[in-house]
């Protein structure tokens, strides 16, 4: 299990498409400089998250695992969605008050990685990974992240425990 390390990976890396965003704030208001730093960051955190679930496909010890109930976890995409579009309300990267986004971002991840409350990576979702939360017959809930699309739940799958209440789905597409 990787624990709260895992978590911040993954809310760290969830952020990295809305750096493209800003990245075209910052390019259209001609702050290439700012723009580049923004692109290698988010290529940084792409790469940081290929690693990471590389990593856990072959070092997570595999366990059985069995649910008796499956529901689609990435309703939240709508949220960030919208964390990613609103920079293109301003009207120039200068514009952007960095002194409050810095802080404000800081704490939706110290708030996303000390708590239970994390369902969706939109990066994970366009590289083609599901979030499901799933039941177990113990009465446990937990994000099952799988390329799969669930269609029943009465197949047994390997996992690897990502933290206390996330597993990824270790076995083939």
């Amino acid at each position: 299990m990787l624990n709260w390390f895992a978590k911040l990976q993954l809310t760290s890396t969830a952020i990295a498409p809305v750096l493209l965003t800003y990245a075209w704030v910052a390019y259209r208001t001609c702050a290439y400089r700012q723009a580049l730093v923004l692109i290698l960051t988010c290529t940084a955190l792409v790469t940081v998250c290929l690693i990471m679930l590389s990593g856990c496909k072959k070092n997570l010890e595999r366990v059985p695992f069995s649910m008796i109930s499956a529901e689609a976890a990435d309703r939240e995409n709508i949220g960030f969605l919208l964390l990613y579009l609103l920079p293109l309300f301003t009207s120039s990267f200068s514009a952007l008050n960095w002194q409050v986004w810095i802080p404000a971002i800081a704490i939706f991840a110290a708030v996303v990685g000390t708590g239970y409350g994390y369902h969706f990576n939109p990066l994970l979702g366009l590289m083609g990974w599901h979030f499901y939360k799933v039941g177990t017959k113990e009465g446990v809930t937990y994000v099952l992240i799988t390329k799969k699309h669930l269609r029943n739940t009465t197949e047994t799958i390997e996992v690897g425990q990502l933290t206390e209440y996330i597993v990824l789905d270790l076995g083939e597409k």
